[in-house]
């Protein structure tokens, strides 16, 4: 299973520590992992073994959008910070857009993306 990996600068730690307290379950499930360029810098510091893209405001979050578009992408964490203005918000909206489209699960915060690390279990 492929899941998406992003988070906006605010929340990069906050992946990171997520990441980290699900490690077991994400390296243990035959689950790959691919990332926008500098989320998934820090996460491979951190161990994990992620497919990066390039950086989300230089289209990271549309080449994962395709990904889901073309049905590889099965899941979706994207901390995004509500409260900080992003130039690329366009691309934002069409990687949850399409998310809805394809019905893929998508996690905007840790409680949502725990619930989901939960249902893996399944």
């Amino acid at each position: 299973m492929e899941i998406a990996i992003i988070a906006h600068d605010g929340k990069k730690a906050e992946m990171v520590q997520f990441l980290l307290e699900h490690k077991p379950i994400l390296i243990g499930k035959n689950i790959q992992l691919v990332s926008t360029g500098t989320t998934g810098k820090k996460a491979e510091k951190a161990g994990f073994n992620v497919t990066r893209f390039l950086s989300g405001p230089i289209g990271g979050d549309a080449q994962i959008a395709a990904r889901v578009a073309e049905g590889k992408t099965k899941m979706v964490f994207f901390f995004r910070d509500p409260l900080a203005k992003h130039p690329h918000e366009p691309d934002i909206s069409m990687l949850m857009r399409l998310c809805d489209v394809h019905n893929v699960p998508l996690a905007t915060n840790p409680a949502t993306a725990e619930l989901l690390v939960k249902s893996l279990f399944v």
